[in-house]
């Protein structure tokens, strides 16, 4: 698919109504991780909070292979919308990678109680190396997040 024809489609996730969101994301997702770098490009025109969480919302399940999709979730950290912020947190949870513990750590003060809950999960799943305490908050070793088919319980 050619790069204009990506962007116009990305550029449809610009709105309120899941149902147009869902048409054109059913014809991105062939793409696999190739879109994410036109996901993360989107994201500073992008005006509609839904559009946003769902830009970071696709990104997340290639937050371990495409760096694009990790700078996203940093950058979405700061987003004005406690949507956007909850899934640049389990994005950064989902990639392990300790890189993003300054930024969430920058969270810990955050006026939203909703954002400071998600980063302390997102840095508790990087810490422990285990994406699935972004969702078993309570460690109890019942509850899993898969994203990625290979995301086995533990």
């Amino acid at each position: 698919m050619a790069a204009e024809r990506i962007r116009s489609l990305v550029a449809r996730l610009d709105t309120r109504n899941l149902t147009e969101q869902d048409k054109a994301w059913t014809q991105l997702r062939p793409l696999g991780s190739s879109v994410v770098p036109f996901l993360a490009e989107a994201y500073e025109t992008t005006g509609k909070a839904r559009g946003r969480a769902r830009l970071v919302y696709q990104a997340l399940f290639y937050a371990r292979e495409r760096p694009e999709a990790f700078q996203l979730g940093i950058r979405a950290l700061e987003d004005r919308a406690r949507d956007v912020r909850t899934w640049a947190c389990a994005l950064l949870a989902y990639s392990l990678d300790k890189q993003a513990i300054p930024h969430l750590k920058a969270l810990r003060n955050h006026p939203d109680e909703t954002t400071r809950s998600d980063a302390h999960a997102a840095l508790q799943a990087i810490h422990k190396h285990n994406h699935h305490l972004f969702k078993d908050r309570e460690h109890t070793g019942r509850v899993f997040w898969v994203v990625n088919p290979e995301d086995h319980p533990p």
